[in-house]
């Protein structure tokens, strides 16, 4: 199975390497290592699926015992929520294994079909309601660099070289 060779891309770096053949050598070296680091990726993630099915039932387990325990819980302080919260001037009930709270849900909003939505709120005249994101074209300022590194705070960055190594797929065998 033919795979993507990976590529390093790294700034230009000061010469090390006397000859051809060390270099040569030198990126043979990089690809071994970066199939070791490739097969460590693999075994790590192996044993992490192996960790996870090992506990995943005796968490399940766990969950399924805690669940109606909770809902008991969760009832009995609910038909006295009066005598917890005081008349519900405090939000929390206190015990003398713990505290359980009534805390209200900040609103929020979620939108099925976004294009629908915008349409509907345009033919409604809500427009309010519609964002207008304004952003800086970066794909403009590289055609007139010039002119665009004259404003503050921008810098235009030309010539910065990457250094390459694309190491052959060998047979790890």
């Amino acid at each position: 199975m033919a795979r993507k060779a990976t590529r390093i891309k790294t700034n230009t770096f000061s010469v090390r390497y006397q000859t051809r053949d060390e270099v040569e050598v030198a990126i043979k070296e990089i690809g071994d290592l970066q199939r070791k680091l490739e097969a460590k990726v693999i075994e790590q993630n192996n044993r992490l699926a192996e960790i996870t099915e090992e506990y995943a039932p005796q968490m399940n387990e766990i969950k399924a015992e805690l669940e109606p325990i909770q809902a008991a819980v969760q009832a009995w302080c609910e038909s006295h929520r009066d005598e917890l919260t005081n008349n519900g001037k405090t939000k929390t009930g206190n015990f003398n294994t713990g505290d359980v709270q009534w805390r209200q849900r900040p609103p929020s909003v979620s939108v099925r079909g976004a294009d629908s939505v915008i349409e509907n709120l345009h033919t409604l005249g809500l427009t309010r309601f519609i964002r207008t994101k304004e952003e800086v074209n970066k794909e403009a300022m590289l055609n007139e660099p010039e002119l665009a590194s004259m404003v503050a705070g921008v810098t235009i960055k030309t010539g910065i070289e990457d250094f390459v190594i694309t190491p052959f797929e060998q047979d790890v065998s």
